[in-house]
């Protein structure tokens, strides 16, 4: 049987779509480790806004997202954010509009919004999550820099 080349060509594109978006979806949401060796230290100065102000980092962890004007997910991410800070002593949020630091995509390599790096006390990033991440993610990213286990954590 002859296929037409026309039919070949749209489902070797069919295929090829449906694979590269179950790999995006696979990625989304989930926490890489930063290398300690690769892992920049920020400075609330750096992250300052468009007046100049600085950005008020936690005493002991920050949870940074970079979102966008047109990001469907960055409000849901910036409440679960809110309330995964909320739940941990010492712990801030920062948001930042790639739209006015354009800068910051370049140098953190920001290909989706939202993307959240969860920074320790000193500012070094520990943790990069691309996509919307899920409550249980973020919250083991922050145990992990606060030293707690949340097994004990849900007892308090």
């Amino acid at each position: 049987m002859n296929w037409p080349p026309a039919l070949v060509g749209a489902l070797a594109l069919l295929a090829l779509s449906t694979a590269l978006g179950l790999l995006w979806k696979a990625r989304s949401g989930r926490a890489r480790r930063a290398p300690a060796a690769l892992s920049p230290v920020l400075t609330p100065a750096e992250l300052a806004d468009a007046a100049g102000t600085p950005a008020l980092f936690g005493s002991r962890a920050t949870l940074l997202q970079f979102s966008t004007e047109f990001c469907a997910r960055c409000p849901q991410t910036r409440v679960l954010l809110a309330g995964v800070a909320a739940a941990h002593e010492g712990v801030r949020t920062v948001e930042i509009d790639l739209g006015q630091r354009a800068d910051l995509a370049r140098r953190f390599r920001i290909m989706q919004t939202p993307t959240v790096l969860v920074l320790d006390a000193s500012g070094a990033v520990h943790t990069r999550i691309g996509g919307a991440p899920e409550r249980r993610t973020l919250t083991h990213a922050i145990e992990q820099i606060l030293g707690e286990d949340s097994h004990v954590a849900a007892i308090r």
